[in-house]
């Protein structure tokens, strides 16, 4: 069954885009004991594809027969077109009815809040083999996919009794005009964004960008997944618009702004995780967002905050601002007043430095509070001509993390279903129009949990894990919590014995991978004989792990780089209040600090 109509996005294809070709490899991952087919993603070849999966258009065919309308009217003819000829089929042939019915009944008794209703099933479609079997085991499958994978039976049954498959070869050429619509704005908007970074053009470096085109689904809707290395990236596009806001729009009927977060997402990633262990020194910032309408991950992962911040700021610097630029030529002809020309620029200049100021104050008030620091920072980066890789260092060393707090700690956060709220596109979840509330859920007892162990309170972290291990004996959150308990504790063996509880029964891919990190270190320090090969069978186990996360990944790579050492102790001196001081070390570090001098991640 061919799965893939495939159009490589690279500089070359700017031009004169080739015709789509199908493609039907596999990856199979050796380091995985279950997986058929690794979604469809080819070994080698460009490291940023644009694509259409027969897998993905399967799921979405089936939610737009039990009901999902959203963007209908704004969709490609395609949909209308997919649509009717699934309802002739229904009602043509055999058992048509009813395996429609077992199957939406299914969809609807299985159907969450909002956005993460679709994104549940996204999930599940990314893991689906050409014969709509999971790819990979159920513990190795996202949380979110396992909530509806019981659907696949009833998936199968429907989609055999219609001919579904023999309807998305009819509809296939439309597939690929629809890929052919979007791919030079897509092109433009990746090697754009390259150009501002001053990065070289992609290339495979183990690492995937994939957009998947679906025009069943919304053109409003974008979902947006990192699955270990491989960051996806599922929309859909409608009619271009000659009157719309945005170019995307007038040329290509497409929402770029959560494709283009989280291409950044991809080339910020390995230039922030590089410097994990000096990104520790910003660890104040995050005392001044615990109260910010953000996300629990951002405020307790120093990483991943700068790193929406520093993409925020990008964002900014780049917005389309709604002021027309004034251009060299007036009517096709060269102007003949350079200073008048000037002039307006400067002007334009000035109008549209209000307009970006005004997305950075609005950034800073939904908690992105590091906005500001790095807007201004890249103004003068942007006028030197350095690249982000190369100012990295500059930018962590280079801040005054008191003043910084001092600052943040002024701010006034927008409230929670403020209309003014910027929330965070893409990664782990279904993604957001920009200026749009997040919806936040409220913090469960394990989050709870992991906040007091983190804030030192271990009594408070270990009453809340054995309640939940009480109510649910299973759980791997909690169990998780009680195993760097038992750490802390100085008990090796019944923190080990529990990292392999959760490693042998965990679904949780989280905690998962971090309990292979942990067993890796043990097996290195931690029990009576190392085991450095048995170590580095934990670490490789980590990696391998799907939808595992940057600090995890650069957790377990440290590890099979070198045998993990307990750190020593140094003598406890009295916590530091919000007033002081609590950047002595790493202010010395900054000082000494010089860009010329700067060496390389081992």
């Amino acid at each position: 069954m061919k799965l893939f109509a495939r159009i490589v996005v690279t500089a070359a294809l700017l031009a004169a885009p080739a015709a789509a070709q199908v493609s039907s490899s596999s990856n199979q991952d050796a380091a995985q004991p279950a997986p058929v087919q690794r979604r469809g993603v080819e070994a080698a070849g460009s490291a940023v594809t644009l694509e259409t999966s027969e897998q993905m258009f399967t799921v979405a065919a089936a939610l737009n027969a039990c009901g999902y309308d959203a963007g209908l009217r704004e969709s490609l003819p395609v949909r209308a077109a997919v649509r009717h000829e699934m309802a002739e089929q229904v009602e043509n042939v055999d058992g048509g009815l009813p395996a429609q019915r077992a199957l939406c009944g299914y969809i609807q008794a299985h159907q969450l809040a909002g956005a993460q209703n679709l994104a549940q099933f996204v999930s599940v479609a990314l893991f689906l083999t050409p014969d709509l079997q999971l790819s990979y085991a159920e513990n190795q499958m996202p949380p979110d996919a396992l909530n509806v994978d019981n659907v696949l039976p009833l998936l199968r049954t429907w989609a055999a009794t219609i001919h579904l498959h023999a309807i998305f070869v009819e509809h296939r050429p439309d597939y690929e005009r629809a890929v052919l619509q979007v791919h030079d704005t897509v092109t433009r908007m990746l090697l754009e964004t390259n150009a501002y970074l001053h990065q070289p053009a992609t290339v495979y470096d183990g690492r995937r960008f994939l957009v998947l085109l679906e025009p069943m689904l919304s053109p409003e809707a974008a979902n947006a997944r990192i699955y270990g290395t491989d960051y996806f990236v599922v929309l859909s596009a409608t009619t271009p618009q000659p009157d719309a806001k945005t170019e995307a729009m007038r040329k290509a009927g497409l929402h770029l702004e959560e494709l283009r977060h989280i291409y950044l997402l991809y080339e910020i990633d390995p230039i922030i995780y590089a410097r994990a262990s000096a990104t520790s020194r910003l660890m104040p910032i995050l005392k001044t967002v615990q109260d910010a309408p953000i996300d629990f991950l951002y405020k307790n992962d120093i990483n991943a905050f700068m790193t929406e911040c520093l993409i925020k700021a990008i964002e900014a610097r780049t917005m389309e601002t709604g002021i027309e630029r004034p251009s060299r030529k007036a009517n096709g002809k060269e102007r003949f007043d350079p200073a008048g020309f000037n002039i307006a620029l400067a002007d334009y200049e000035r109008r549209a430095e209000v307009v970006r100021r005004q997305q950075v104050i609005r950034d800073m008030r939904s908690g992105w509070v590091l906005t500001q620091y790095f807007y201004d920072k890249l103004s003068t980066e942007d006028r030197e001509g350095i690249s982000l890789k190369e100012s990295m260092g500059e930018l962590v060393y280079g801040m005054d993390v008191p003043a910084e707090a001092g600052r943040d700690k002024k701010i006034a956060f927008f409230p929670e279903g403020s209309p003014d709220l910027v929330g965070v596109s893409g990664s782990g979840g279904s993604t957001t129009r920009r200026g749009k509330a997040l919806k936040q859920a409220p913090l469960t007892a394990m989050d709870q949990a992991e906040r007091k162990l983190q804030q030192g309170d271990r009594a408070g972290a270990a009453d809340l894990a054995e309640k939940e291990l009480a109510a649910h004996p299973d759980s791997p959150e909690a169990m998780y919590v009680m195993a760097r308990l038992h750490l802390m504790q100085r008990e090796p063996q019944e923190a080990f014995d529990t990292f392999e509880k959760i490693v042998a029964n965990g679904k949780d891919m989280r905690t998962v991978a971090w309990s292979h990190v942990y067993l890796g270190r043990m097996y290195d320090t931690a029990l009576a004989q190392p085991d450095r090969t048995k170590a580095v069978a934990e670490y490789k186990a980590a990696l391998a792990v799907p939808g595992i996360q940057s600090d995890v990944q650069a957790a377990a790579e440290q590890g099979l780089k070198q045998a993990f050492a307990v750190p020593q102790r140094a003598p406890q001196k009295p916590a530091p209040s919000d007033d002081d001081d609590v950047d002595a070390i790493t202010r010395r570090q900054k000082e000494s600090y010089s860009p010329s001098e700067e060496k390389k991640p081992q």
